[in-house]
C-alpha cells in the first residue's frame, strides 16, 4: 500500500490554521493524504485582533485557539516547533523546540514533507533606523501586544501614587490599517482608564500622534477612506503627522529628517513589514527586496515546485500587469481556500490551477461602535453598519476554523462577556 502524500504546513496564522482545517476536513479525513500544521506557539490568535490586545480592550485568553485541541477535532496533526532549516535534498524540515529548559539532545528535530508550505506571515520591518529596536513596541504577535498593554497599564497605576497630574505622550510611527486602528483604540482605552477609576492621567493631557512618512495616511487605500478617516480621528483630538520620515528615537523623543522632533513615553513602530529573518538562510530561493520568496500564480514558489508560499511572506503577482498582492487577510484567506484545491489536484497528478485574487474591499475599525470602509472599490460605508461588517470579517474566519454551530456559540459567549466583564483588561 503506498504512504499517503505529506503536506507540511509550515505557520499556524490566519492563512496556515485555516488551510491545515481545510485540507484536514477534505483530504485529512478521507484519508487521501496526511496534513501537518507546524507553529512555535501551543495557542492561535487573530492577527487583525492585536491592537484591542494591546489597550487591553481585548483579553487574549478568552480568544485564543489550541493547536493540539482543533488538530485533534480537526484531521490534521500539529507539531509544535520552531523552523530554522530546509533540507530540500532529502524533502525534511528541521525544528527547534521553542521553550527554554528542553534538553539539547531533544532540542532539535526533522520533519519530512512531500509537499512544504510557508505560511509563516510577516514581522515588522524598521529599515534599520536607529533606536527603533530598542524604544519601540511591535504588534507582530500576541506576546508584544500583551506587553504594550502591560507597559500602559503600569504607566496608570504609577500615576495613581503621583501627587501631580502627569502628561503621557504617545506616537504610533505608521499610519496603515493597524496604526491608524490603534490609535482610535487608545482613545477608546483611556476613557476606560478614567471611568474605572484609575483618574490621575487627565484623558485630556494625553496625546496620541500618527506618524506617517507619506503625503497621507492610509498610503494603501483610497484618497475617500483616507479623508474620511482623517476627519474622524481629528475630532477624537488624534494628532495625523504626516510628510514625517522618522530618523531616530530614543527613550524619550522621536526625531524627523526634517530636523524636528517630538516626545514619546510610549512608542509604537507599525510602518512596514517584511518577511521572518529565517527566510534569509534560503540563498538559493528568488525573494523580493522584503525577504518574501516569490512565488507563480499556482503560489509554488519559483525555485522548488514541491514548495509553496503564500499570505504575507509571499511575493505573489498572479497578474503580471497589475500590482504584487498586498499583506491583507483576505488575500491569506483567499489563497487558503484556492490551495485545497491545488493540492486535490497535487496529490492526483493533475495540472495545477492559478491564483486569482478578488478584492472584496477594505475595512477599517474606529472604535467599538465606528468602522469605515469601501466594498468592491466603490460602496462607502461608515459608522455601526461598517462595524458590523467589520466584525462579520472575524466571525468568517471563526466559521471556516469551527463550523457555523460552534461560531454561534462564541457569538454568544462574546455578548455574555461583554456585558459582565469590564471594558479594559486592568491586570
Amino acid at each position: 500500500m503506498n504512504e499517503l502524500h505529506n503536506i507540511v504546513i509550515v505557520g499556524g496564522g490566519a492563512g496556515g490554521l485555516e488551510l491545515a482545517t481545510l485540507l484536514g476536513a477534505h483530504l485529512g479525513k478521507p484519508a487521501k493524504a496526511k496534513i501537518t500544521l507546524v507553529d512555535q506557539n501551543l495557542t492561535h490568535i487573530w492577527k487583525p485582533l492585536l491592537h484591542e490586545i494591546a489597550v487591553g480592550a481585548l483579553n487574549a485568553h478568552t480568544e485564543e485557539l489550541n493547536y493540539f485541541a482543533h488538530a485533534a477535532q480537526h484531521d490534521y496533526t500539529f507539531v509544535l516547533g520552531r523552523f530554522i532549516q530546509l533540507d530540500r535534498a532529502n524533502k525534511s524540515i528541521l525544528l527547534e523546540h521553542p521553550f527554554a529548559g528542553v534538553s539539547e539532545e531533544h532540542r532539535h528535530y526533522s520533519l519530512n514533507y512531500d509537499t512544504l508550505i510557508f505560511a509563516i506571515g510577516s514581522t515588522s520591518n524598521d529599515f534599520n533606523t536607529e533606536g527603533v529596536r530598542e524604544h519601540c513596541h511591535f504588534l507582530d504577535n500576541r506576546a508584544q501586544a500583551e506587553q504594550f498593554q502591560q507597559q500602559l497599564l503600569r504607566l496608570y497605576l504609577t500615576a495613581q501614587t503621583q501627587t501631580t497630574t502627569p502628561d503621557l505622550n504617545i506616537a504610533i510611527i505608521g499610519a496603515g490599517a493597524t496604526g491608524v486602528e490603534l490609535a482610535a483604540e487608545l482613545v477608546q482605552s483611556t476613557q476606560s482608564f478614567q471611568k474605572y477609576g484609575l483618574n490621575k492621567i487627565d484623558p485630556k493631557r494625553i496625546k496620541i500622534s500618527l506618524i506617517e512618512a507619506a503625503d497621507r495616511i492610509l498610503p494603501a487605500l483610497s484618497e475617500d477612506m483616507a479623508q474620511h478617516t482623517s476627519r474622524e480621528l481629528h475630532a477624537a483630538n488624534i494628532q495625523i503627522l504626516t510628510h514625517k520620515r522618522v530618523s531616530k528615537i530614543d527613550a524619550q523623543q522621536i526625531y524627523f529628517s526634517q530636523g524636528s522632533s517630538i516626545p514619546a513615553d510610549l512608542k509604537v513602530w507599525c510602518a512596514g513589514i517584511q518577511a521572518p529573518k529565517v527566510f534569509q538562510q534560503l540563498a538559493e530561493f528568488e525573494k523580493d527586496h522584503l525577504n518574501r520568496l516569490k512565488v507563480y500564480a499556482t503560489l509554488q514558489t519559483k525555485t522548488d515546485p514541491n514548495i509553496f508560499a503564500f499570505g504575507d511572506c509571499a511575493h505573489c503577482q498572479p497578474v503580471a500587469n497589475e500590482p504584487v498582492l498586498g499583506p491583507r487577510a483576505q488575500v491569506a484567506s483567499q489563497q487558503a481556500h484556492f490551495l485545497v484545491n491545488a493540492m486535490t489536484a497535487r496529490i492526483k497528478n493533475k495540472a495545477l490551477p492559478m491564483f486569482k485574487f478578488s478584492d472584496k474591499g477594505s475595512l477599517v475599525s474606529l472604535s467599538h461602535h465606528k468602522a469605515v470602509g469601501e466594498l468592491l472599490g466603490q460602496v462607502n460605508v461608515q459608522g455601526w453598519v461598517a462595524k458590523s461588517l467589520y466584525v462579520s470579517l472575524y466571525r468568517m474566519h471563526q466559521t471556516t476554523l469551527h463550523g457555523y454551530t460552534h461560531t454561534a456559540y462564541l457569538m454568544v459567549k462574546d455578548a455574555m462577556n461583554k456585558k459582565i466583564a469590564p471594558k479594559i483588561k486592568l491586570h
